[in-house]
């Protein structure tokens, strides 16, 4: 059934599918893990019960969504061995360091401290849950840090040199090889993209509930908290995509030439193609809208800055432009929208309009899914962009692969496919019940699923598992 495939293509569209399932659950929960420390920390700042009663409520949303990213994630690490083990094997004395960096500071940390977090709130002092829960947020931050230390290794390789064997190892400064050239603008540029995700995700959530009740003083607080992020990260995200663009340029032209649908060289200044239809056989874009000379004075800063475009790169070497001119539009296009609905609610705050302006609501709440939308678009102009190499300019993705056929990658595939619609999907429904129900004053935040051990020496559980009740009659279930 399966013989008539290509391994390869399935096993790329298998790692695409189980990254882009794994991608959308650190977006939000790296976000969400610092909007939850700042919740915690106004509390304990201000003793606002409001700030409490939000942390409780996100908590709930976070611990399901960190879970969920977890399993995802190690799914990836497993296709390494399976569907790339060539990869893994040229390039395991790099990446393999960094990946168990990622385990053995961020994830321990993230491990070390999340219970706490979630269940130790009437355990430990207010002081030290609120450390550990900072702890969790730097955890995340850690994590995403080697992570994208990793991929912009393979976008911007440095540091390393090829053994005898065909392996890429590091010669020199390991420094080098982390902070490698595309590594900071790509670090800022995805964390702010978690920012802005969860931002818009905690907008959607508190718009809904104004909706239904503008005078709810929780939907009202975190409402206003996220048009905040809003105004202020969306503009900062595109400045900082911009810087990030003019260093993509520097280190990988031809995914800036299929980002900008660049098939001719200009120059004498490139015009920005608004729109259009890549047409990658007659090497054009066809019906394309374009502003002369804007391209070459975004990425070049002079309105007559020559662009080479890719009839300067052999066809074997151009990445899919299609996909990634089409991606890069949306990544933008989302970008500036959420920019729009930030400025719309700096207005609607000055005309004290902010919890009363139906159409500013509808609007957040249509632009709940934006921020996944656009890291997705984002990370597919990255991958994309980079082919046909998976280590650029140094390591073809076909050369990649492991001797796989076709119909066992097909099988694995059709039963990530499965797996992962119904077991994610019933994940994200159940956030999405959280959402729904409306923040109120006395939220109770995680449940653990039973008080501890009951029956170690006796039959009741110990004075240390249940703090404060009467131990004489167990209680089954205790409110955190």
């Amino acid at each position: 059934m399966f013989d008539q495939l290509d391994a390869l293509l399935l096993a790329r569209i298998q790692f695409a599918f189980t990254i882009a399932f794994h991608f959308i659950f650190p977006a939000f929960s790296i976000g969400l893990a610092s909007y939850v420390a700042v919740l915690e920390g106004l509390w304990l700042k201000t003793g606002k019960s409001v700030y409490l009663d939000l942390f409780k409520y996100w908590l709930k949303i976070f611990a399901i969504a960190f879970a969920m990213g977890v399993v995802s994630g190690i799914v990836m690490s497993y296709q390494f061995g399976t569907n790339w083990s060539v990869f893994s094997d040229r390039t395991g004395p790099i990446l393999g360091p960094l990946m168990a960096y990622e385990v053995l500071t961020a994830f321990f940390l993230e491990a070390g401290f999340l219970g706490v977090m979630l269940f130790g709130m009437e355990k430990v002092g207010k002081k030290l849950h609120f450390a550990a829960t900072l702890m969790v947020a730097l955890g995340t931050l850690m994590s995403a840090t080697w992570i994208l230390s990793v991929n912009s290794w393979m976008q911007t390789p440095t540091g390393f040199e090829i053994a005898a064997n065909g392996q890429f190892v590091p010669a020199g400064s390991w420094l080098d090889i982390i902070f490698n050239p595309s590594f900071p603008y790509r670090l800022f540029h995805t964390v702010n993209a978690a920012y802005l995700t969860t931002a818009f995700v905690v907008g959607a959530v508190g718009a809904w509930h104004l909706l239904k009740d503008r005078s709810n003083i929780h939907a009202r607080k975190m409402f206003s908290m996220a048009m905040w992020m809003a105004a202020i990260v969306a503009p900062i995200q595109i400045v900082a995509g911009d810087l990030h663009g003019i260093n993509t340029l520097e280190h990988q032209p031809q995914k800036v030439m299929a980002m900008e649908g660049h098939y001719d060289s200009h120059p004498s200044g490139a015009p920005l193609i608004l729109f259009g239809i890549p047409n990658s056989e007659e090497k054009r874009v066809d019906y394309k809208i374009e502003i002369p000379k804007l391209s070459s004075l975004i990425l070049k800063h002079d309105l007559n800055a020559p662009l080479a475009g890719l009839d300067t790169i052999p066809d074997d070497e151009e990445p899919p432009v299609g996909m990634v001119f089409w991606s890069f539009r949306i990544m933008v296009g989302m970008g500036f929208a959420m920019m729009g609905i930030g400025l719309w609610s700096l207005i609607a705050r000055w005309r004290k309009g902010l919890y009363e302006w139906n159409w500013l609501h509808r609007a957040a709440l249509m632009m709940g899914p934006s921020g996944f939308i656009a890291v997705l678009a984002g990370w597919i102009t990255t991958e994309v962009g980079r082919q046909p190499y998976v280590v650029y300019n140094l390591m073809r993705t076909s050369e990649a692969a492991s001797p796989l056929d076709a119909p066992a990658v097909a099988a694995s595939l059709l039963a990530f496919v499965i797996v992962y619609f119904a077991v994610f999907g019933i994940g994200v429904w159940y956030i999405l019940r959280l959402m729904s129900h409306t923040p109120h004053i006395g939220e109770t935040g995680v449940k653990r699923g039973d008080t501890g051990p009951i029956r170690t020496a006796g039959i009741t559980p110990g004075p240390s598992q249940n703090p404060g009740h009467d131990h004489s009659l167990p209680t089954g279930k205790e409110d955190v």
